[in-house]
């Protein structure tokens, strides 16, 4: 694979939009990170995260319809790319191939409690 490795942030919002699906707009990102991994972000650094990762070609994004529940503003959807769905299943490999050599658990390393 030829792209630079995900860093943990980039692989949330990647799964986070794969999860959202045709909703996945910078807000339900967030919201469904903070839902599932339990850590609370801030909408600029999620919006830095989706820039990035467009200019990376990991996602793309496209305006969606104005909404009245929305003062009549357009929301900006985002979708994973074919190389945004390598780049998760890259990084799941890896992270799966590490953990089968953990050898079945975490342990203490020596002399720390």
């Amino acid at each position: 694979m030829n792209t630079k490795p995900l860093g943990e942030l980039d692989e949330l919002v990647l799964l986070a939009i794969g999860i959202l699906g045709e909703d996945a707009y910078a807000f339900s990102i967030k919201s469904c990170i903070e839902d599932q991994a339990k850590r609370t972000l801030a909408l600029a650094t999620v919006h830095a995260a989706l820039y990035r990762m467009e200019e990376r070609g990991l996602v793309r994004s496209a305006m969606g319809g104005a909404t009245a529940t929305r003062g009549g503003r357009r929301k900006r959807l985002f979708t994973v790319t074919n190389s945004g769905f390598e780049a998760l299943r890259h990084t799941r490999t890896v992270r799966e191939r590490m953990w089968g050599l953990l050898g079945g658990g975490l342990r203490p390393a020596d002399g720390l409690t």
